[in-house]
């Protein structure tokens, strides 16, 4: 009995393995199978758009018609075999895709006949209007009046042929070319008027010079003698007045060498392909800001992809990264505004920076300066708002809660981005509405459906802090010198360092100074600064003249001016960069020497680098010793393991675990500062083991070390 059950329990566990098998296999069917008609499905698709857009090119009727509709019938053919078919669809895929790169050809040759064929339709009209009415002078005025108005069997407009056409009037009256005509500048000398239909309309317009004379006429160079001359001619005889009020004259545009274009030396550039490739906006903005409007411009397409780069990539950048974190946290300007003075002195500053470019931009244009405009608006965009404002807070953006402090950095930046945008919509009307666009339609601040109908920025005085502006561009030069200085002894930024010097030429330098000093600590990552007052035996300078600049001021006394100031003291430089001038005996004459005359640099002096500007210097303090080592070593770790998150995909506020192989070099350091690594990368805690599994190997500071790191779930 013992052995027929048995029996029986090998018999049902071998079947029931059997039917698992039977059913892990059907499922296994059943995924191909889908997978296979999914995929059947997305080729079928693409056929189809191919063969619409293959229909929609032969219902034009080209001369291409015949090719268009064998390849459209290939693509039929394909389709109907992909219907029939129940397998592998990969050969379908690579037909498909030859049949595209077919249609990609044969639909570009077609665009560019139909672009011909306007041409010659217009040409062709034209051409048989003049015949038509050419036939109908014959017929009213007699069989041989236009016998020859066709020379060698074509119509040719041009003298001395045209005037052998005859037309007639509606009153039946022959009509010839009048062979006496003005010229043409003085015909169009008198469009401040004629626009208008004067006398016969608005008359009060310009007799009341309400329209008369013209605000603003331009023109190229070669007009000096025309259209310029003729307006005022004729206005003056008319009107005893100008007859406009300001004019530009266009320079040239010549190649990037220089030299006029020509089509025989073929360096003439195309202006649609220009455009086509580079866009309208960059090509504008390119031609506007690289040279005034009345100098001459040397193109270079390497200047347009420059723009692109460096300023629309730039502020479009910028745009990304507010809209990355204004989408996370929900932001849509739906809060009151923050006042101005609860909001931080960052974004004091750089409101501030806003409505002094607003000015700029304003006076700039007005003065017909676009060019200026154009240039104050890109320093703002890279100097101030994206390598400064957005570098310095970016902390606020992804830290913390949704509070007043956040909420006033995302009005700040929504403020500049929105205000730019406008500035540069004279120039950019493309980009700046697709940006303006984008901003309005979450916030809703504009009720308009274009920037170009919302009302250009105006700017408010109350939000401008002179004093701000001075003291954060005083930051930005010593953080500008300082980085230099870590960059000419290869000291990483993560790297903090003790201590920098600063000789103050003032009072008033230093207060400013130490109301900076924090900010001006962190960006540099420094301990400390220490400000000097003397700076004799500290830190040694040398002088220079500078030929250049003292150009023909001196003349003939230019040698003994420069061994003259070569010769300054410390005493006297110390002087002249307080001061700003020195007076100098040159040759028994007291002369006035300015500091923009000269060329000061400092000597460095053992463990420090010094680096000057003007009348600013800065010693850096370059020893690192161990617990410096060790914070670097920390920051360092940090930009590894964030660089790990983004390329892993992970979320911005995904945390993550982290597993680490025992490394005594590292271990001390990480360990020391593993509460400000945890939070800074997101993560509970680190955990050291003596062998990690499918690890990364990182380089922190010339040492390798393996990590494994997780999302948490």
């Amino acid at each position: 009995m013992k052995a027929i059950v048995i029996v029986l329990l090998l018999l049902l566990l071998g079947s029931l393995g059997y039917i698992f098998k039977m059913s892990t296999d059907a499922e296994i069917v059943r995924t191909e199978l889908k997978t296979t008609l999914t995929e059947k499905e997305s080729v079928m698709k693409d056929l189809q758009a191919l063969k619409a857009t293959y229909d929609a090119a032969i219902a034009e009727n080209t001369t291409m018609s015949e090719e268009l509709i064998k390849e459209r019938d290939k693509v039929v053919a394909l389709m109907a075999d992909l219907k029939k078919s129940n397998g592998d669809v990969s050969k379908f895929k690579s037909q498909l895709t030859a049949l595209q790169n077919n249609m990609k050809v044969l639909i570009a040759e077609n665009d560019n006949l139909k672009k011909q064929n306007v041409t010659l339709t217009v040409q062709r009209d034209s051409t048989r209007v003049v015949l038509v009415e050419s036939k109908k002078a014959n017929e009213v005025l007699g069989r041989n009046v236009n016998q020859n108005y066709l020379h060698g069997g074509i119509l040719d407009l041009h003298k001395p042929f045209v005037d052998d056409i005859i037309l007639v009037s509606d009153s039946g009256k022959p009509m010839h070319r009048v062979s006496d005509l003005i010229d043409v500048w003085f015909d169009s000398g008198a469009m401040p008027y004629a626009q208008w239909h004067y006398p016969f309309e608005n008359k009060d317009l310009v007799d009341k010079g309400q329209a008369f004379p013209a605000d603003f006429i331009c023109e190229g160079v070669d007009q000096t003698r025309g259209w310029f001359y003729t307006l005022h001619a004729i206005g003056v005889m008319l009107f005893d007045s100008v007859a406009y009020k300001t004019v530009v004259s266009n320079g040239l545009v010549l190649d990037k060498n220089g030299n006029k274009m020509s089509k025989r030396l073929g360096n003439v550039v195309n202006p649609f392909e220009t455009i086509e490739k580079y866009g309208a906006d960059a090509t504008r903005w390119y031609l506007v800001t690289n040279a005034s409007p009345w100098d001459n411009l040397k193109f270079d397409e390497a200047g347009i992809q420059e723009v692109q780069r460096k300023f629309f990539g730039t502020l479009y950048n910028t745009y990304q990264f507010f809209a990355l974190y204004a989408n996370v946290d929900g932001f849509s300007f739906a809060e009151p505004p923050v006042p101005l003075a609860e909001r931080p002195e960052i974004d004091r500053w750089i409101l501030s920076s806003l409505h002094s470019l607003i000015k700029k931009v304003t006076v700039a244009m007005d003065d017909y300066e676009p060019t200026v405009a154009g240039r104050a608006i890109e320093s703002f965009v890279d100097e101030q708002l994206s390598n400064w404002y957005v570098r310095l807070c970016r902390r606020r953006f992804w830290k913390g809660e949704y509070e007043q402090d956040k909420i006033s950095a995302y009005q700040t930046l929504y403020a500049c981005l929105e205000t730019v945008i406008q500035l540069t919509a004279p120039i950019a009307p493309f980009f700046s509405d697709a940006i303006f666009s984008n901003l309005n339609s979450v916030s809703g601040k504009h009720q308009v459906a274009s920037i170009h109908h919302a009302n250009f920025p105006v700017a408010n005085d109350a939000f401008i802090d002179a004093a701000l502006e001075e003291r954060m561009q005083l930051a930005q030069e010593v953080c500008s010198l300082v980085l230099s200085l870590r960059k000419k002894v290869n000291i990483k930024v993560r790297q903090p360092l003790q201590k920098i010097l600063i000789p103050v030429l003032d009072p008033a330098m230093q207060d400013q100074l130490v109301l900076i000093q924090d900010l001006i600590t962190a960006e540099v990552n420094v301990k400390e600064i220490e400000y000097l007052t003397e700076t004799e035996g500290i830190i040694k300078k040398k002088i220079k003249p500078n030929f250049k600049a003292l150009g023909t001021k001196m003349g003939a006394k230019m040698k003994a001016a420069g061994a003259a100031i070569t010769a300054m003291t410390a005493t006297q430089i110390a002087t002249l960069e307080k001061t700003g001038e020195i007076l100098l005996s040159i040759e028994g004459e007291e002369l006035s020497i300015a500091l923009t005359e000269v060329d000061i640099t400092a000597e460095d002096i053992p463990g420090w680098s010094v680096a000057s500007k003007g009348s600013l210097t800065v010693a850096l303090d370059i020893t690192i010793t161990p617990d410096l080592q060790q914070e670097g070593d920390a920051r360092e770790f940090v930009n590894r393991v964030q660089n790990i998150r983004k390329d892993s995909g992970f979320a911005l506020t995904d945390r993550i675990f982290v597993t680490l192989e025992h490394c005594d070099r590292l271990k001390e350091s990480i360990v020391k500062y593993n509460d400000y690594i945890c939070r800074e990368i997101l993560a509970d805690s680190i955990n050291w083991v003596d062998k990690v599994a499918n690890a990364t190997e990182l380089d922190v500071n010339d040492n390798l070390l393996k990590v494994s790191i997780t999302k948490q779930a």
